[in-house]
Parts: C-alpha cells; sequence; structure tokens
C-alpha cells in the first residue's frame, strides 16, 4: 500500500519547469499537473499544492530521500538573488524559470541517460531510457521500472542493447557500464575531486566528451559549478552574454545555466 507524503514549507519549485527541462528523463506529466516517475528504485506520484509537495510512495521512510531528490534543503530565493546581480539578462532569466531545482539524480543513471541524449531529442532520449528500464530493469510492485543496475549493462553486449534503438549510443552505454563497474571510473570520486579532475575521470569514457561530462557533474553528482554548453547554450551565451565565460557564473553557475536554458528554449525571438 503507498504512503503519501507531505513536504511542507516548500518554495521555489515548479515541478513542470523541474522534471521536464531535459535534466531528467523518466518523469511524465499527468492531465492534473502532477507527474509520475521513478528514482533511485522508487516509483512516486508528485503534485505540488501551495507550498506543499505531496509525494506518494512505497515508504513513509523515504522522506530524506525525495527532500535531497529536489534539492529541498538549499535556498534557491537567496542563489536567485546572488546570480540576479550578475547581469540584467540572468536577472529576467531566473524570475522567469524561478521554479527550477537541481534535481540530485543517480550518478550512473545520469551518466547514462545524457550519453543516450547525444544529438538526440527529448522525446526520443526518453524512449530509449524507457526500453532500456523494461528490458533490463528490476520491475517494481506498481509494474513501473528501475533503472538496470550497473553489474547488470556490464555483463551486455551492443547487440544486447538492439532493442533499444539507441544507435551508435550502445556502445558507448557498454563501455561506460564495463568502466564503472570495473572501478576504472570511479563516480564518487568525481562528487569530490577538483573539477577539472572529475571531468578527465569521466571522460574516460568512449563516447563522453566535456558536454557530457559536465551534464553528469551537474546533474548526478550536484556539482552545480558546472555549466554544459551545448547548441542552445553557445547560441545564448554570445548573443545575450557576449564577453562572459561560464565561470563568470560563480559558484552556482550550473543553476544559472539551467534558468539560461529554460528562458532561451521559451523566447526563440531572441535569436532572430
Amino acid at each position: 500500500m503507498s504512503e503519501t507524503l507531505a513536504l511542507c514549507g516548500v518554495r521555489d519549485l515548479d515541478l513542470a519547469q523541474t522534471l521536464d527541462c531535459g535534466q531528467c528523463f523518466r518523469w511524465v506529466e499527468q492531465p492534473d499537473g502532477s507527474f509520475t516517475g521513478v528514482a533511485f528504485g522508487k516509483s512516486a506520484a508528485v503534485r505540488l499544492e501551495k507550498n506543499t509537495l505531496y509525494i506518494e510512495t512505497e515508504n513513509r521512510e523515504d522522506e530524506p530521500l525525495w527532500r535531497s531528490y529536489f534539492d529541498l534543503d538549499l535556498d534557491y530565493a537567496s542563489v536567485r538573488s546572488e546570480l540576479s546581480k550578475l547581469h540584467p539578462v540572468l536577472a529576467e532569466a531566473a524570475e522567469y524559470a524561478g521554479g527550477i531545482r537541481i534535481l540530485r539524480q543517480e550518478p550512473y543513471e545520469a551518466l547514462c541517460t545524457f550519453i543516450i541524449s547525444q544529438n538526440n531529442n527529448i522525446k526520443r532520449i526518453k524512449g530509449i531510457v524507457q526500453r532500456l528500464c523494461e528490458c533490463f530493469g528490476e520491475r517494481l510492485p506498481d509494474g513501473a521500472y528501475a533503472f538496470p543496475t550497473v553489474e547488470t549493462m556490464a555483463a551486455l553486449s551492443v547487440e544486447d542493447l538492439a532493442p533499444l534503438r539507441a544507435g551508435f549510443r550502445a556502445r558507448y552505454l557498454c563501455d561506460a557500464a564495463q568502466r564503472v563497474s570495473s572501478g576504472e571510473v570511479d563516480l564518487e570520486y568525481c562528487r569530490t575531486a577538483e573539477y577539472e579532475d572529475a571531468r578527465a575521470e569521466l571522460m574516460k569514457i568512449t563516447g563522453v566528451g566535456v558536454k557530457v561530462a559536465d551534464c553528469v557533474l551537474l546533474f548526478g553528482l550536484h556539482r552545480v559549478e558546472a555549466f554544459p554548453v551545448d547548441v542552445w547554450m553557445k547560441r545564448a551565451m554570445e548573443k545575450l552574454f557576449p564577453g562572459m565565460q561560464p565561470s563568470d557564473f560563480g559558484p552556482y553557475a550550473g543553476i544559472a545555466q539551467q534558468y539560461i536554458f529554460h528562458y532561451s528554449r521559451r523566447h526563440p525571438e531572441l535569436f532572430d
């Protein structure tokens, strides 16, 4: 039987902005504005009513997990205030996208999903990730599937991954699983290592370049100084922040990146 947790006093959280902005790929919006999904092998249905986040899940004792997952203990209002001082366009973006929080995702899942994200769109990424979980993940009591373990994936071949229709990414997924499983790539080391060392550790994996490494560091290891740059962000930086570098956004550059990314995607007229 499921339990409903009520996390009170939640501010600076918009579920749609946070769960559908491209930082995660396992949540589905429902007609009533709630979301269903899986994180850390736990199924949940989440909804926000005023300042209370309701989480329907299997175990009431999972409250600390969900507080951490949604990063509820970081004062985003304070972060937003500091970032807004850096540039007037960033202030506008921060106000527009102020409901985004950086999720604290499982690092290996983040690694795999951002490998899948290469040269891909969100709808297709979600489809590949869903097939990966259904084919190789543990079936949960409600019929959903957990993300497969690194041990399970390390035993798979590129041919085994053919049903995913992941294309060239299948080879990268196999390499990632084998290197993480063997200890050649240490994800927990990346959580606390010097930033360039952490990035270099992830880039040992075939197919992981700077952008994917930065995504894993930001979304899987909560290195909020990370500032992934894709085509959208390159355009946004050139057009909206000429002369600025990612390092100019300071210790919360990754949060600034999400504000800019969401604001830019929703305002294409800025790039005409």
